[in-house]
């Protein structure tokens, strides 16, 4: 089984691939720090598995190197390993069409064990991974606080940043914190997508 690796720390590379040496069944024919890199050695290694985290250094995120290569002819299954958990990636993540999704303080065991089971087409979701989709399959609306609601319907009137922050009594950084906490959480990029996502969930409504 030929597994390629992309991760932007060096580090965590190297640790993995001295992990999967022992694993005589398993061979390591790549990896790539930077998401444009991936998707160009990825097609011409043609691996069976890439293991994927989920933040890369370059123009590509995890997630979309995930749908670059799954487009190409002999696609690859591709699992997500990070240390990420919040419902907006792992979301992301699946819906671009990941066969998994692992934390990275996964014991080896299970990462060894999730590399086959994706080869074999299988779906592998960490446990945390697992309760969260649970959770949203009884309530698919994301856990949206008070204070980003207020934010969402200052958004929705168009309000920037700087308006919004004089209207909360709170300061532009921490409008910026709560924003990418809202996009995490709604598993989007953008003010206009987070107001969109939001109406179409019913967290608010258009006035």
């Amino acid at each position: 089984m030929k597994l390629f690796l992309v991760d932007d720390h060096p580090i965590v590379r190297a640790g993995l691939a001295a992990l999967f040496e022992g694993e005589e069944d398993i061979e390591i024919v790549g990896e790539a720090a930077d998401g444009t890199d991936a998707v160009r050695l990825i097609g011409l290694r043609s691996p069976n598995v890439v293991l994927m985290d989920l933040r890369l250094e370059g123009g590509l995120d995890g997630v979309a190197v995930t749908e670059r290569v799954l487009a190409l002819p002999a696609p690859p299954r591709v699992l997500v390993l990070t240390t990420y958990e919040n419902d907006g990636d792992i979301m992301r993540a699946l819906d671009a069409g990941a066969s998994g999704y692992l934390l990275k303080d996964s014991p080896p065991e299970r990462l060894f064990e999730a590399v086959r089971a994706a080869a074999r087409g299988e779906t592998v979701l960490s446990p945390h991974v697992a309760a969260r989709l649970v959770r949203r399959v009884r309530d698919p609306r994301p856990a949206v606080t008070p204070r980003e609601l207020e934010i969402l319907r200052l958004l929705a009137k168009g309000a920037g940043n700087r308006e919004i922050a004089r209207t909360l009594f709170v300061t532009e950084a921490t409008v910026k914190t709560h924003l990418q906490r809202i996009y995490a959480k709604l598993g989007v990029e953008t003010r206009t997508a987070a107001v969109r996502a939001a109406v179409d969930l019913s967290l608010i409504s258009w006035d």
